[in-house]
């Protein structure tokens, strides 16, 4: 489809907003070269229109209420792929961020609701060749812009072991449907502890992989130097299956070094953890006015589990883990502005795969709703208005300076210490807003509990939670850290700590 070419009045509209000072004789003057210069914009298109995917026709179906209890099923579908392979038999949910050719994709959100995508992510590609089953889309939260699991545009997401509580976010649905069986996996994404803190509030496994590891490439992304995607499990060995399934470089994904090994995860497992050091991160425990002690409590009791297996598990400092978290809110805050909003979530000046479909029709959708943004991305975008507006995205200059400090600040950590631990949250799970809740408390409830997992999107280390003892029937999480690229060590404590207690339990409700 040819550019529409602007006349002289839309072209004098624009040079007023980029204040040119032209005259009606200057934008005249302008006219021939902006049309000459359009030809190739639609050259673009022609030349695109050549190898652009067609729609992929797969069947999808929104559950009943009975179907769906805890709201945790956007759409469900089913789709095969090989029928043999590793995951041959077994059934996964796609967090709602990420794209399935044919079936409905909406990101948690009004701005997107409608869009169906034409391409499959890389991810389920893998997935699907492995033999898995798709059996649909997981709810996740508004633009995945909250930890809590109570933004999303179809509803609140309620946590398996009590419908009162949130199930954590923003991979809400993908951490209830696993620990209710009703998916055998899930993916799901992480920018500040996506996987891991639905996965601690409702007793699961999530493995934030090292960044890059993963190809992020039909994900929706938040912003590149944050997202990532990985495994959701009710076990440790079907995390280290599934990741070495989905690990590897596709060539299409920036995040991802030249060269990724994959090692196989699953073998790993059973290798020997006597020996290994650990680092208990002391500031990951006693926040101020955010650590519930019940949860510290239980973390404790977990490490104690871990020094029964042979490890040398003793106290370490990095300061500036704490600050992590206003790390973290300048760097996603204006990051995600640039790039998920203005930027119509891919943004520009990155080398590999785009989806030109997806950003028109996002792009063309929030500028028709943006007062239909969440909460937490309307108070994002209040506040990154005023500081990008006065300083000029100065502060995310000075987060990027300071993200490589952290990261530093962890490596020399993890030289002398084989993984790091704390809590995964630092709170059990807390109430769901009430009815009419005011802004403050239903932004409260998504972002309050960031404060250890944030930090590890920033700095890209590969971190696994796993179910430590329970709170008052509510789930605890224990956090187990590694270097970069070192998921195989990750996973293997994980594996061992999980055969020490015995399995992790599952809720006893069928909701």
């Amino acid at each position: 489809m040819p550019t529409p070419r602007p006349d002289e009045k839309t072209l004098a509209a624009i040079a007023e907003a980029r204040r040119f000072g032209l005259s009606s004789a200057d934008v005249a003057e302008y006219a021939p070269i902006v049309d000459a210069m359009l030809g190739s914009f639609d050259r673009i298109e022609e030349l695109y229109a050549q190898t652009a995917p067609e729609p992929v026709e797969r069947k999808s179906w929104t559950p009943s209420a009975q179907e769906n209890p805890l709201g945790a099923w956007y759409v469900q579908c089913e789709v095969t792929g090989s029928g043999a392979g590793p995951l041959a038999g077994r059934t996964v949910a796609i967090k709602d961020n990420t794209q399935v050719a044919g079936v409905p994709m909406m990101n948690g959100s009004q701005t997107l609701e409608g869009w169906v995508p034409v391409r499959d992510a890389t991810i389920v590609t893998r997935l699907l060749a492995a033999g898995a089953t798709i059996t649909g889309k997981a709810v996740c939260e508004d633009l995945c812009f909250s930890g809590g699991s109570h933004t999303s545009r179809t509803g609140a997401v309620r946590n398996p072991w009590d419908p009162t509580r949130s199930a954590g976010g923003s991979s809400s649905g993908s951490a209830a449907l696993v620990a209710t069986g009703a998916a055998d996996m899930a993916t799901g994404g992480d920018q500040g502890g996506s996987i891991r803190m639905p996965a601690a509030y409702s007793g699961i496994v999530g493995h934030k992989p090292t960044h890059g590891l993963v190809p992020y490439t039909g994900a929706f992304p938040i912003e590149q130097t944050l997202d990532h995607v990985g495994p959701m499990t009710r076990t440790v060995a079907d995390a280290a299956l599934m990741l070495g399934v989905i690990a590897g470089r596709d060539g299409l994904d920036p995040r991802q070094p030249d060269v990724v090994d994959v090692p196989d995860y699953v073998a790993g497992l059973e290798g020997p953890v006597a020996g290994l050091r650990v680092g208990v991160l002391a500031e990951g425990f006693g926040i101020p006015g955010v650590s519930d002690p019940a949860v510290d409590e239980a973390v404790r009791g977990a490490i104690e589990q871990l020094r029964g297996l042979g490890v040398v598990a003793e106290e370490v400092s990095v300061p500036l883990h704490r600050d992590g978290i206003h790390l973290w809110n300048v760097l996603a805050g204006e990051g995600a502005s640039a790039q998920m909003i203005d930027g119509n979530a891919y943004g520009v000046n990155w080398q590999g795969e785009y989806d030109p479909e997806l950003i028109e029709y996002y792009g063309r959708r929030w500028r028709e709703l943006p007062h239909e943004f969440s909460t937490t991305v309307q108070a994002v975008l209040l506040a990154t208005g005023h500081t990008t507006g006065t300083r000029f995205g100065a502060h995310y200059a000075m987060g990027r300076n300071l993200a490589l400090r952290l990261r530093a600040a962890y490596t020399e950590a993890l030289s002398r210490f084989d993984v790091l631990v704390m809590p995964t949250v630092p709170l059990r799970a807390t109430p769901l807003p009430t009815e009419g809740a005011g802004r403050q408390e239903v932004f409260d409830r998504a972002l309050e509990h960031l404060g250890n997992t944030a930090p590890f999107d920033i700095s890209g280390n590969p971190a696994i939670t796993v179910p430590a003892a329970q709170a008052d029937g509510l789930p605890t999480g224990l956090m187990i850290v590694g270097r970069h690229f070192d998921d195989a060590t990750v996973l293997r404590l994980a594996h061992h700590y999980e055969q020490a207690v015995g399995g992790f339990p599952t809720p006893t409700s069928t909701w």
